[in-house]
C-alpha cells in the first residue's frame, strides 16, 4: 500500500492574529492552499537563446467552504475577521502534527451559496498578509 495522506485527515487551525492557530475548524470540506511566486526575467546573452527566470515574492492563498453555520465558533471567527477587515491566524497543516503554513490572513471573499435542494454554504477566501512558518 503506498504512503499516502487522504484530505480527510488533514487540518485546518484557526486563532487569534498575532499568535499560531490552535483551534480546528471542523465545519470545513475541500480546503486548497496555494503558494505561488512572482517572477523576474533574468535573461542575459549570455543564456544561448533560453530566458532565464527567477523567482521573487510569494504569495499564499487558502480557499475553503464552510457550512453556513453561525453557531460555529470557526464560522464566527471567519466572518467577524471578514466584516471588520481583521486579521485571522489560519494553520493549514496536511495532518495533525503535519506540515503546512502558518501566518495572519485576511478574508478577501466570504460569498454565500443558496442552492434549493442543499445545505447554505460559504466559500472563503484568505490571503497571507503575515507569514509565521512553514513547518
Amino acid at each position: 500500500m503506498p504512503n499516502v495522506i487522504l484530505g480527510m485527515d488533514a487540518k485546518l487551525y484557526y486563532g487569534n492574529a498575532g499568535s499560531s492557530a490552535t483551534n480546528e475548524m471542523t465545519n470545513v470540506r475541500d480546503v486548497t492552499v496555494s503558494a505561488e511566486a512572482g517572477e523576474a526575467d533574468v535573461t542575459t546573452r549570455a543564456n544561448s537563446g533560453w530566458r532565464a527566470t527567477v523567482a521573487t515574492l510569494r504569495e499564499c492563498t487558502i480557499e475553503f467552504e464552510m457550512v453556513w453555520d453561525p453557531a460555529d465558533a470557526g464560522f464566527a471567527a471567519v466572518k467577524t475577521a471578514y466584516l471588520n477587515s481583521e486579521l485571522i491566524a489560519f494553520k493549514a497543516l496536511d495532518q495533525e502534527a503535519g506540515t503546512g503554513v502558518d501566518g495572519d490572513f485576511s478574508i478577501t471573499s466570504f460569498t454565500q451559496s443558496q442552492p434549493l435542494e442543499e445545505a447554505i454554504t460559504v466559500s472563503v477566501t484568505a490571503k497571507l498578509a503575515v507569514f509565521r512558518a512553514w513547518t
